[in-house]
């Protein structure tokens, strides 16, 4: 039997040839994953140990929690001090201590356009350290060219930033670290792998009194870190510098210690994304199931006439199981092999690709470790042997005599009853959990996990009725067939209804993945669509001027920005924490009249005129879950200390993005709010269409040209709003589009082995008059009906599911309702039909160069 399951897989191999694929192709996505998680970890633990290079041990302070009528944060410590440093140089074994001060710089370009405002984070500022006195060497950032920072007006760039940015040596720089633009001779660039930074960041290097200046405080640091004496027990030596810390929030750590907390920590960073991808390769892996099973069933049925001998002649069902099942495994190992390899491939590509978003991963080798070779073999081996076991068993089933009078046999009649059964109550289920979902606002965890359960289920009973869906919907579109092409069109509907298990198999590895496409097109639509709406709800100002670092921008902008020619109004806006009778909220803080001027808001109650110090507004929403109402006084507390103040409401109105759950004048929040500066000024131009002219520019000048300061206008503040739904659906989409590629790979397999199953009565057909023509499209018509039939159960599918699962985003999107891209539904649809044609190439151009006569005297 063993050598019948190698026979059988060497005389097949051109009709496995798509089944191999479809397991490679999910193998290489489990295994580039694998290769891509572990090679990421690797990188990172490499940049922090080189980061950690010459620190035997580490002094940080925890950052400091401070409460003030305004605010309640953690902010940086300022406890590391000089002298602190000093009285630790002199700790036996303490060979060097090098303080650090860190932080961010956005850059303008010579251009005068900033660098990267979009993602300070990434943005990097720290003091430039020499290793020892009189020295010009940090070892931590080479340099490439000049020199460095010595004196308050220069800095250093890393070389890649210069180079953007169009900076020469000698060049003027400008610069923002918070506040006012600020400007520095450049004296030198420098190397450094730091991911943030080779990802699209900057690094700007200062002089240790400049850096302490700009980014803490003078005479203060964020860390120190201390080299010890060659042959020092650094844990000992972690020991006797606590000593002689002065406070309990000032921790010394060793450096094999701190790299121990590194690597964990990033050990679950990683995991975390690994997971996510897994998680997609589970899904391609699932459509494969599909061609794999299908494969089988057809291989089995193609050979039922050998099976029934080996019966006859003595062999068991268990036997016949076991050849099915080596041969499955066969294939599964030589093409989990080839997916091994692809994988590696698909890993070092992951890498600059989620760097071009920003992800800021370091480099490094590729680090292919056994477990992922193990794993990939043992998925991609069990996938298939799973797949196949039950067509194997189903063939062992069949009496011999059964299967020597036909080839093919029909499905049972009782097993497809209870298929339907079955796939009648998962169905009805998932609909009832999602019609259940529909009607709850909020995406508690307890809402997620029944939306989840729901859509698990939905899916599952689409796929097991899809035999039973697939009589009318293809017999709908086999009229369609008909009509237009005649006789081809009628035998492509009846081949594809022929067998409703098969014809639903391939479909379903297609509806899958346009299921989940759909969803997703249809959420991250109406997603876009009710933040785009919200966030400009209730403005009708010209610009929004605020601080891209969030870090807010001093009250005088109000003023200097309303003296701008062709300014005709200019409203600061800032914001605080209200305290409401229990329920915790944000209230803004504005000039009545001069935010009528900017806004158009709704109110239900009361009007924005009599608003006035202690009478606020609130939303309606914070008023039903308060029970409050116009007229009514309350003690609130404003900011994080706990400042009660009585307040009185005096107007209810709808809540938008841009004014928070409650209004109230500007001296009443300001003083309360973070760091008591500005969130936005809101600023009405003088004439429509303003921004069209330059206004904005005049504005940054007005603030000092500060690369920090954004002036965005109504459709750059839409695109800011809705930018990252659309970076993650064409993230999911690449992702997704694996199982798409592997579903194509079934219907091409499909038709390849229908061809070879109907070899015969092809060449019946084409003695009596179809001619090569004809064939072709026949063929191709069956593969246009199958993928139909498959887009529209998916598209269908995905858009029930995201029009109930879209209901959980109320609590955060007021305005959300489901949107549907009718262009890319069309899209989706369009896409079934190409693949339907792509798809039939082949086995169309076989099926049409079958000689007659010896087709009619195939067996």
């Amino acid at each position: 039997m063993l050598r019948t399951a190698l026979r059988n897989l060497f005389a097949h191999k051109a009709r496995l040839i798509m089944t191999a694929l479809a397991v490679m192709l999910g193998v290489a996505f489990v295994s580039g994953t694998l290769v891509f998680g572990d090679t990421v970890a690797q990188a990172l633990r490499g940049a922090s140990a080189k980061n950690l290079k010459d620190v035997d041990v580490a002094v940080q302070a925890e950052p400091e929690r401070e409460t003030t009528g305004s605010a309640s944060d953690d902010r940086r410590s300022t406890a590391l001090t000089g002298e602190l440093a000093g009285r630790i140089r002199d700790v036996p074994g303490v060979e060097s201590v090098r303080p650090t001060v860190n932080g961010n710089a956005t850059l303008a370009a010579k251009d005068g356009r900033p660098l990267n405002a979009d993602n300070n984070w990434q943005n990097l500022a720290t003091n430039y350290a020499p290793d020892t006195p009189g020295s010009d060497k940090d070892s931590r950032y080479p340099l490439a060219a000049g020199r460095g920072p010595a004196s308050g007006g220069e800095l250093a760039l890393d070389r890649r930033t210069a180079e953007k940015a169009g900076y020469d040596i000698g060049d003027t720089v400008r610069f923002a670290t918070e506040g006012p633009a600020l400007t520095a001779k450049l004296v030198g660039t420098v190397d450094t792998d730091d991911p943030r930074v080779t990802a699209g960041g900057s690094l700007a290097l200062f002089d240790t009194r400049t850096a302490q200046e700009l980014l803490l405080r003078p005479g203060r640091f964020d860390e120190l870190a201390i080299g010890s004496a060659p042959g020092t027990d650094n844990r000992r030596l972690a020991a006797d510098i606590r000593e002689v810390l002065p406070a309990d929030s000032i921790e010394a750590t060793s450096g094999a210690q701190l790299a121990d907390e590194q690597a964990d920590q990033i050990a679950a960073d990683t995991k975390a994304l690994t997971r996510l991808l897994l998680v997609f390769a589970g899904i391609a892996l699932f459509v494969g199931v599909f061609i794999i099973a299908n494969t089988f069933t057809m291989l089995i049925a193609q050979r039922s006439r050998e099976t029934a001998l080996l019966r006859a002649i003595g062999a068991s069902r268990r036997q016949v199981v076991r050849a099915v099942l080596v041969e499955a495994g066969l294939l599964g190992l030589a093409a989990s092999a080839a997916g091994f390899a692809l994988g590696l491939g698909i890993a070092a590509a992951m890498r600059p690709l989620l760097n071009a978003g920003g992800a800021g991963l370091p480099g490094g080798p590729l680090v292919v470790a056994t477990s992922a070779l193990v794993w990939s073999l043992v998925v991609g081996v069990g996938v298939t042997v799973l797949a196949a076991w039950l067509p194997s068993r189903k063939a062992a089933k069949i009496a011999p005599v059964e299967a020597l009078s036909s080839v093919d046999q029909a499905p049972p009649k009782r097993s497809m009853v209870l298929r339907n059964i079955l796939g009648g109550l998962l169905a009805g289920t998932g609909v009832l959990l999602m019609l259940y979902i529909s009607t709850q606002r909020n995406g508690v965890d307890n809402n997620l996990m029944i939306a989840m359960l729901g859509s698990v289920l939905t899916l599952t009973g689409m796929i097991v009725l899809a035999p039973l869906l697939s009589r009318p919907l293809v017999s709908l579109a086999g009229a369609l067939t008909t009509r237009l092409f005649g006789i081809s069109g009628k035998l492509a509907k009846e081949n594809a209804l022929r067998n409703p298990r098969r014809t639903a198999a391939t479909a379903s590895a297609l509806m899958i993945g346009l299921a989940l496409i759909t969803g997703l097109s249809v959420a991250g639509n109406s997603m876009d669509a009710a933040l785009k709406e919200e966030s400009l709800r209730g403005l009708t100002a010209d610009y929004k001027v605020s601080n891209s670092a969030y870090n807010g921008i001093d009250p005088a902008a109000g003023t200097k920005v309303a003296r701008v020619p062709g300014v005709a109004e200019a409203a600061p806006v800032t914001s605080s924490s209200l305290g409401v009778r229990g329920e915790f909220a944000t209230v803004t803080g504005a000039d009545p009249e001069r935010l009528g001027k900017v806004s158009d808001l709704t109110f239900s109650s009361g009007s924005l005129t009599d608003i006035g110090p202690g009478r606020i507004a609130l939303s309606e929403e914070l008023a039903r879950q308060t029970g409050l109402s116009k007229g009514d006084t309350f003690e609130g507390s404003l900011g994080f200390g706990e400042q009660k103040k009585r307040l009185t409401v005096v107007g209810v109105y709808e809540h938008t993005r841009a004014i928070h759950e409650a209004l109230g004048t500007l001296g009443d929040v300001l003083p309360y709010a973070d760091g008591r500066k500005l969130d936005s000024v809101l600023v009405k131009a003088a004439s429509s269409g303003g921004h069209t002219g330059g206004l904005d520019q005049d504005i940054r000048e007005a603030l000092g040209n500060s690369p920090l300061i954004q002036v965005q206008n109504p459709e750059q503040l839409t695109k800011a709003e809705s930018g990252a739904i659309d970076v993650m659906l064409n993230m999911m989409y690449g992702l997704l589009g694996m199982a798409v590629v592997i579903a194509v790979l079934g219907v091409i397999n499909t038709l390849a082995m229908s061809v070879f199953e109907r070899t015969r009565e092809i060449g019946l057909l084409r003695a009596i008059g179809l001619n090569d023509r004809g064939v072709r499209q026949m063929v191709r018509l069956e593969s246009v009906v199958i993928s139909l039939f498959g887009a529209v159960l998916g598209i269908g599918t995905g858009i029930f599911l995201a029009w109930a699962g879209g209901s959980l985003t109320a609590s955060s999107l007021v305005l959300y309702e489901t949107v549907l891209p009718w262009a890319r539904l069309a899209l989706f649809l369009l896409l079934g039909l190409a693949i339907g044609v792509l798809a039939a190439i082949w086995p169309a151009r076989r099926a049409a160069r079958l000689n007659t006569l010896r087709a009619i005297n195939a067996q």
